[in-house]
């Protein structure tokens, strides 16, 4: 990806952000629920992350007629990701033995998306996350960060924090990969720290497929049971309102074996 387009999509990101609350929490650029502050789905202050983000599908990026700064570099910003992410799921699909073309054929613009996110300085550090420990619902997240720090994973159940590197993304396998690949590949679980001084922005780009694409186990011995998009995301809706906290695949698993 050219360090061009990143570097404008972080200094068009941090002006947006810095508009007022009214002004970008109504923008009429994106469809109406794109903007959000914290959580939407939180039922509880342990839920809140301490975050504000733009939480943008991709036909509301290409479809979008406003030619401002902002808009173009998205728009660059959201295709190189795009690329990139059916690049690397053909070269993972292969290297499981499965067939390299089911992601051109089965993800779909209007269900991936883009998400920028801004995490400003909280007084409170060590009582709230920017973003609560989760997995990505999606097959592939591409994530590009900036030098602040935050951003921490779980590695041989430690949590280990991801070191920021200017001219590097970061590149999630998410749950639907997991299952997909029978556990091959496994869903990476995250979350954000916050700092008590300094804001933080990162940006991120979400390969998923059609609300009715099957996401099917390749193996003789599934792990998962076949299941839809649509299915997945209800579910996981479902358990947040009702638990405070995502599921997941474990939901899905097949009892049969």
């Amino acid at each position: 990806m050219s360090m061009d387009v990143l570097e404008k999509m972080r200094q068009e990101q941090v002006r947006v952000f810095r508009e007022p609350f009214g002004k970008k929490s109504k923008s009429e650029k994106f469809s109406a629920g794109s903007y959000r502050w914290g959580t939407p789905s939180a039922t509880c202050l342990r839920q809140l992350s301490w975050s504000e983000a733009f939480h943008v599908p991709m036909t509301d990026i290409s479809d979008n007629k406003d030619l401002t700064i902002l808009s173009s570099i998205m728009e660059k910003f959201a295709s190189e990701s795009e690329a990139l992410a059916y690049l690397l799921a053909e070269v993972l699909a292969e290297k499981s033995g499965r067939k390299a073309n089911y992601f051109k054929e089965n993800c779909v613009r209007n269900t991936c998306y883009l998400r920028m996110n801004r995490y400003p300085p909280c007084p409170k550090p060590s009582e709230v996350y920017g973003l609560m420990p989760h997995t990505d619902s999606d097959f592939l997240t591409i994530l590009y960060q900036d030098q602040v720090g935050g951003l921490q994973l779980i590695k041989d159940n430690r949590w280990i924090a991801v070191k920021p590197n200017p001219r590097a993304l970061i590149i999630n396998i998410g749950d639907l990969f997991q299952a997909w690949s029978n556990g091959m590949y496994k869903s990476v679980e995250h979350r954000v720290m916050t700092n008590p001084k300094v804001e933080r922005f990162s940006a991120a780009y979400f390969l998923c497929p059609s609300y009715d694409s099957v996401i099917e186990c390749s193996s003789d011995c599934p792990t998962y049971r076949n299941f839809s998009f649509r299915e997945f995301r209800q579910q996981v809706q479902e358990d947040v309102k009702k638990l405070g906290f995502k599921v997941g695949l474990p939901r899905f698993l097949n009892h049969l074996y």
